[in-house]
């Protein structure tokens, strides 16, 4: 997939530092980077909002880790060009066609305790050493035990410290699985859809974080999902909240019975603050 050319030059701009109407920035790929927390959006009156960029750095990792875009202005100059040469469609981006690029199939798995699985019918054991994750290639014919919970990290830090996240799960069998590379992701949704286990999703405590678990797992996987809430999570907003997060971030318009995350989002409009998934790695 490419960039349209009137999109691309959009990015540039926020990149640049202006800030656009919402309303003339409506496309697939801006929704999603305003769900990433890349972009934010600001209210400008009583019925209007703007967009800017509150992370320049993310955004043009995402476009070459995405598009393979390594400079926005060069791609915007080319796409101008009816005559491009295609080594000039190469210099722009690493591959002529400008296409997602896949590496690997699969996604990375940890836990802090022995979990039984099976892999092609064969069993074998899920517990990587400390420091060291295991990657699940065919994901297809990966089975965990029907008592295991899933949990989705939305995080890489809290993926990575898993043990230091035990407290909150107590005697339960927790498989963690990680959301990025962002481009695994939908081998991840495929592989949950396949298996009957419950999946919890744990992310930020802010309206990106109940953004990506309504619209990237709520809808596919409906009432085996739920949003990991620490029980004294009014008190960590308090105490660890960001009110920065809560000003640059829009919750998307969203239905759902679980009374948690209504309650969720009444505790981020009563402190106006969010409040990012790291902190459960030190505040207990």
């Amino acid at each position: 997939m490419m960039i349209p050319l009137s999109i691309a030059e959009k990015l540039l701009l926020l990149a640049g530092g202006k800030e656009l109407q919402a309303s003339k920035m409506r496309h697939a790929l801006i929704d999603e980077l305003v769900a990433e927390g890349i972009i934010a959006e600001r209210l400008a009156g009583r019925t209007k909002s703007t967009l800017f960029v509150a992370d320049n750095n993310a955004l043009q990792q995402y476009l070459y880790n995405k598009f393979s875009i390594p400079d926005i202005g060069e791609y915007i100059a080319v796409l101008r060009k009816e005559d491009a040469t295609r080594a000039e469609q190469i210099l722009v981006s690493s591959n002529s066609k400008t296409v997602n690029r896949r590496t690997f199939k699969g996604f990375l798995v940890n836990s802090y305790m022995p979990l039984a699985c099976t892999l092609h019918g064969k069993p074998f054991t899920i517990h990587p050493l400390e420091g060291t994750f295991q990657f699940v290639h065919d994901f297809e014919h990966f089975i965990p035990a029907p008592d295991v919970v899933v949990v989705g990290v939305e995080n890489a830090e809290n993926f990575r410290y898993v043990e230091k996240q035990k407290y909150l799960f107590g005697d339960l069998k927790t498989l963690f699985v990680s959301r990025y590379p962002q481009e695994q992701n939908k081998d991840l949704i495929k592989w949950l859809l396949s298996i009957p286990n419950t999946y919890l999703h744990m992310g930020d405590y802010d309206f990106a974080g109940i953004n990506i678990y309504m619209q990237e797992y709520k809808k596919h996987l409906k009432e085996r999902a739920s949003f990991f809430i620490p029980g004294n999570i009014e008190q960590l907003l308090a105490d660890h909240g960001n009110s920065a997060l809560y000003d640059k971030q829009k919750l998307f318009a969203i239905e759902t019975p679980e009374t948690e995350i209504q309650k969720l989002i009444a505790l981020i409009h009563k402190h106006k603050k969010g409040l990012e998934q790291e902190v459960l790695l030190i505040a207990k």
